[in-house]
């Protein structure tokens, strides 16, 4: 069965459409190609700006209670997030008004008035400001073992910029980001729900058919994989826990070791996989503690985070280094890579009744060049021999291209401890 249905307009932007005729609604999203990996450190944080600045309001609805009432009369509430490479739009919608929110969504994103600048960016900075600590320190986690991995690069500064970045963007500057990125071309437009591919294409066409296209720059190629690690970033906070990160320098997500990767993340996260198991069942360290997969274009990181007590700092990080350890030196077992495998399939299965989820995976798929279908991924993970996963642990979560952060009110000696630790294991 075809997952999904793309179609190309002549101005080059691109249509998803995923027919779910059982549901009662529609969810459409609007993918832009542009992220933090599009800036540079004086103008950090634009794309985000931007985003937020988009529901001021548009010509056809000049203030963003106007916007957000036109959206809500048609079934839905408006969203948007910003990442890495790209900026995403999306709301449900009713599907007998499919056509209204497609005119909508071409409001928002052609006709933009830019207005209430000043108060965009005081509301910007107090987002911004739960990643600092007191003294203006970076607290976040992410931030920092970004920083590690990918320095002097975009890809190391904060999608919401900086506070110094963020005071100095203009209106002019937005509007120049906007002509730059916000093109026909770099755009995927997804629609998942009670729709035909014909009514979608019919939608889109009208909103968005008379606009001009130009292409748009590329991003700045990664840098180098890290491989003089493990490094490592100390921030104290007034926290009672330490947060800690291990982020790996991973291949981007065309990879042929991708799918592996997702295996491993699944091998080391949920309620009943090793890290939870080891570090809170048997030993009471933490109260949650999970692995994540994040993947680029050409790049990308695996992590782990969890936070502890102070005194379980060190006790906490030599267990997850045998853990690690053991991946790289050992192949699962047959019950535990099956029982894995088959949740993974499930968690895919389960996606075909989401019609966001399904809207989102698909539209940035294509717009990215990763068109992934949901049988492929699967056909790909259940290949996979424990042997294979193994290997593609020993030689990518390699201690030379690890990053590590450390947040909280740690103490010298525990710093120390922990750095002796480090060069250990750094062999």
């Amino acid at each position: 069965m075809t997952e999904y249905f793309k179609d190309t307009l002549a101005n080059g932007l691109r249509l998803v459409t995923v027919e779910m005729p059982h549901l009662h609604s529609v969810e459409m999203v609007c993918h832009v190609g542009v992220g933090g990996r599009h800036e540079r450190s004086a103008n950090a944080g634009i794309s985000h700006f931007l985003e937020h600045m988009l529901f001021r309001g548009t010509r056809d609805y000049p203030t963003g209670m106007a916007l957000e009432t036109a959206f809500e009369a048609l079934g839905g509430t408006a969203n948007a997030a910003t990442d890495g490479e790209t900026t995403c739009y999306h709301s449900r919608l009713h599907p007998d008004h499919v056509a209204e929110g497609a005119t909508l969504f071409a409001s928002l994103l052609r006709r933009t008035l830019l207005s209430d600048i000043d108060i965009e960016r005081r509301i910007i900075l107090e987002e911004a400001l739960e990643d600092f600590n007191e003294a203006g320190e970076e607290i976040n986690p992410d931030n920092l073992t970004c920083n590690l991995l990918w320095p002097d690069h975009p890809l190391s500064l904060p999608t919401v910029g900086t506070h110094v970045s963020v005071q100095k963007i203009t209106c002019e500057d937005l509007q120049q980001h906007l002509d730059t990125w916000y093109r026909p071309g770099n755009i995927v437009v997804a629609i998942a729900g009670r729709i035909t591919r014909d009514e979608a294409l019919a939608a889109v066409e009208a909103a968005f058919g008379d606009w001009q296209d130009h292409p748009v720059p590329t991003a700045l190629p990664a840098p180098p994989p890290l491989n003089n690690g493990p490094l490592s970033v100390w921030t104290r906070d007034a926290s009672s826990q330490i947060h800690l990160q291990l982020a790996f320098h991973v291949p981007g997500r065309n990879d042929p070791r991708t799918p592996a990767l997702r295996l491993l993340r699944r091998i080391l996260s949920g309620s009943s996989a090793r890290l939870m198991v080891r570090l809170r069942e048997q030993l009471g360290l933490t109260y949650h503690a999970e692995a994540n997969l994040g993947l680029y274009d050409d790049c990308g990181v695996f992590s782990i985070d969890l936070a502890v007590a102070p005194v379980s700092l060190m006790q906490a990080l030599q267990e997850v280094l045998l853990m690690l350890e053991d991946l790289r030196s050992n192949p699962a077992g047959e019950d535990e890579l099956q029982r894995v495998m088959r949740a993974f399939v499930y968690e895919q299965e389960f996606s075909l009744d989401q019609a966001d989820t399904r809207a989102g995976r698909f539209g940035w798929g294509e717009l990215v060049g990763y068109p992934l279908t949901l049988a492929e991924e699967c056909r790909q993970v259940q290949a996979l021999t424990a042997a294979q996963v193994r290997d593609v642990a020993a030689e990518l979560l390699d201690p030379k291209a690890l990053a590590l952060a450390f947040v909280g009110p740690f103490n010298t000696r525990q710093r120390n401890a922990v750095e002796k630790l480090l060069a250990g294991y750094r062999g």
